[in-house]
């Protein structure tokens, strides 16, 4: 044998080397892909925030105004337009307002997280090795929360995908100025484009996560030279160019309106209390952070012990300064809700990836197994409890496979982990949490039928032939239930109104849905009329966005005069004559 033979390569010198270049981003984004993709398709549209983005998006498409943003009749100030933008390419590229497949609005959003993946896992390469790049896009790309987000139809999953890819332009840039090298256009492109669409989608959010970041490693360095390379005089023009032209219409438009709103009656209310009850006490996201980041719980204690002994690296501090200044913020800021970190989860998933470069100690390994075996078990009883409560009996084994597979996450995860193999550990928890977080959305989550109210009550209304879509005198009448999801099923000229209003569409030959606690008044205005109620089904179920039991009730509009002269079958409005009774659809509880 010759003396010059080289060893044969190891598992983690082929997967540096695989990982070089566009593997690590292209990896990550795929990793994300799987985790959000069965929630897009199967998950009906929630209540209430994607509803009324995706309802607003629709009414764009319908009216061809894609300056004002509308929820029916009412201006929606609140939000800037760049996702009601990104929204309605998706429709218009693979579907149709008139459809309203909710799965379409939601492209934007898993395409956001697939972006915040693979950004995450080329700012990472800036300042560790490929296999870290690798590791850190993927970290993300699985973690809980951004793959929850990507299957929802509004801001937050585009929002970190922007956001996380302005961090890494200027990760990279850091790392060139440390070195002493120029920053190519790039990285610069990169930040200002990622900046732009940020505030575009969400205003100020991604600004303050880059400037606070910026400020911070000024602060630690006490220097800042290395800003200079970020091409302020072309980067600030495409700003400019990419969000001034529509801020310019829709002030125009609304005569200045729009930025009241939206400040005054949006942000401003959250900055000062707990706004529309969203609230919560100083750590609040840091007590979630272990069910947020499940699967990849199990290095948190590892990234945090990483973030101390090694904040003299370049790329260690350089996380800590875009992660703790963000974090901070949004612990401060009295309205709370899960995903507002979302935008600094990039900072902890370099961090965590950069904590397997060594052996990880006992301390952090035994942490990370309890808080792991914490949210497996706690999203286990999420599934049996959810199955119990909402779902119908038969539904149990799609409530035991994703429960299972929580559990599995947790344990096989921490037991590889405890035997000195975090690696193992994390791809092995990985791959099933992935797998838990797929199930429970795709199979377990659509089966909760007295959840979905709206989506059962659009599918009532097509079996008994008085959907306006279908071809049914229209619009519906609704009182007493004005929930977005309803609205952005039925159609946009659905009649939110009162008992009487419900009346006055039956005599107008419309269908009615009416709400229990509204069904008094609403007979007796319809007798008023000179009607007898013809009620066509009943839905039953939770409102979980406010927590009310509801009974939804449909009835048939009222023939006209000559045609209830040519059916005989149907009630006489005089006599008050009723048809039979229909049979109550009630989920299973």
């Amino acid at each position: 044998m010759s003396a010059n033979t080289s060893p044969a390569p190891t598992l983690e010198s082929r997967l540096d080397a695989w990982s070089r270049g566009w593997r690590a981003p292209v990896f990550a984004a795929l990793v994300a892909l799987i985790a959000g993709l069965p929630g897009l398709f199967a998950m009906p549209p929630l209540d209430r925030d994607e509803s009324r983005f995706a309802q607003a998006t629709a009414q764009m498409l319908e009216t061809g105004d894609y300056v004002n943003i509308k929820l029916q009749d009412q201006p929606r100030n609140k939000k800037p337009v760049g996702i009601h933008w990104l929204q309605a390419v998706a429709v218009e590229a693979v579907s149709a307002p008139e459809d309203r497949g909710i799965w379409a609005y939601r492209i934007p959003s898993l395409l956001g997280a697939m972006l915040a993946a693979a950004a995450c896992a080329w700012g990472a390469a800036a300042f560790f090795g490929p296999r870290e790049s690798l590791l850190s896009g993927a970290i993300l790309g699985a973690t809980f929360l951004l793959s929850t987000e990507a299957f929802i139809a509004k801001t937050d999953a585009a929002l970190c995908g922007f956001t996380t890819l302005a961090m890494a332009g200027l990760a990279r840039i850091y790392a060139a100025g440390l070195a002493g090298e120029k920053a190519g256009k790039g990285p610069k492109l990169a930040f200002w484009i990622g900046m732009a669409m940020a505030a575009l989608i969400k205003g100020p959010v991604g600004l303050l996560v880059a400037i606070l970041a910026v400020l911070a490693l000024w602060a630690w360095d006490r220097r800042i030279g290395w800003l200079k390379q970020l091409g302020w005089s072309w980067g600030l023009i495409l700003f400019a160019a990419i969000v001034l032209p529509w801020a310019t219409m829709i002030t125009i438009a609304t005569d200045g309106a729009f930025w009241g709103a939206a400040v005054g009656g949006d942000l401003a209310p959250k900055l000062a209390g707990g706004h529309e009850s969203h609230s919560g006490p100083f750590g609040y996201y840091a007590l979630l952070s272990p069910l947020l980041l499940f699967p990849v719980t199990l290095l948190l204690p590892a990234a945090l012990v990483l973030a101390w002994t090694g904040r003299k690296e370049p790329g260690v501090r350089f996380a800590l300064c875009w992660l703790i200044p963000t974090w901070l913020m949004f612990e401060i800021l009295p309205t709370k809700l899960a995903h507002y970190t979302l935008p600094a989860f990039g900072a902890l998933a370099m961090l965590m990836a950069a904590a397997l470069r060594a052996p990880l100690g006992l301390v952090p390994r035994i942490i990370g197994t309890a808080l792991l075996a914490l949210a497996g078990v706690a999203f286990a009883t999420v599934c049996i409890v959810a199955w119990k409560t909402y779902a119908a009996p038969q539904a149990l084994p799609l409530a035991l496979l994703p429960a299972l597979l929580f559990v599995a996450a947790a344990v096989a995860g921490g037991w590889l982990i405890l035997r000195r193999q975090a690696a193992k550990a994390l791809v092995t928890a990985g791959v099933l949490g992935i797998l838990a977080h797929g199930t429970m959305a795709g199979l377990l989550a659509p089966r909760l039928d007295s959840l979905w109210l709206s989506k059962r009550l659009a599918r009532a209304l097509e079996a008994t032939d008085l959907a306006p879509r279908a071809g049914a005198p229209g619009p519906v009448a609704v009182t007493g239930y004005s929930e977005p999801s309803m609205v952005f099923q039925l159609g946009t000229t659905t009649q939110l109104t009162d008992a009487q209003g419900a009346a006055d569409a039956v005599d107008e030959g419309r269908p009615a849905v009416v709400e229990g606690r509204e069904d008094e008044k609403f007979r007796a205005a319809l007798a008023a009329l000179g009607h007898a109620p013809r009620q066509a089904g009943e839905i039953k179920g939770l409102n979980y966005s406010d927590g009310d039991d509801e009974v939804l009730r449909i009835y048939r509009g009222e023939p006209r005069r000559h045609e209830a002269v040519e059916t005989t079958d149907q009630p006489d409005a005089v006599t008050g004559a009723e048809a039979p009774a229909p049979v109550a659809e009630e989920a299973p509880r």
